[in-house]
């Protein structure tokens, strides 16, 4: 059975080489967590596109399932679940982010 939500994740990851779904804008995120992600990509000086999926609550619940993760923000890079925001924290923290990032091609235009 396919399922339309599942298909607009995976295009948009299959898309975008960098996809934040988060709570609210990059410009006007509404969650600590959300503006937090958004913060570490525009420091590491990545590109990214982003979903809001507050405006969108089958996309809200569809991206957990997909991910099988339970909490957004999720961010994914190259079509590969990465994480929320405490690995995001935690791999931008340690340097991996950034190696991740340039390492998949995604960072390209911070190099």
């Amino acid at each position: 059975m396919s399922n339309p939500t599942h298909d607009r994740i995976q295009a948009d990851i299959a898309q975008h080489p960098v996809m934040l779904y988060m709570k609210g804008t990059p410009n006007f995120p509404q969650c600590g967590f959300s503006a937090r992600v958004v913060q570490i990509l525009n420091h590491v000086g990545v590109p990214f596109h982003s979903a809001n999926v507050l405006e969108d609550m089958e996309l809200r619940e569809g991206v957990k399932q997909f991910s099988q993760w339970p909490t957004i923000p999720q961010l994914y890079v190259n079509g590969e679940f990465v994480g929320g925001c405490d690995i995001v924290t935690e791999m931008f923290q340690s340097g991996e982010l950034e190696t991740m990032l340039k390492g998949k091609g995604a960072a390209e235009a911070a190099a």
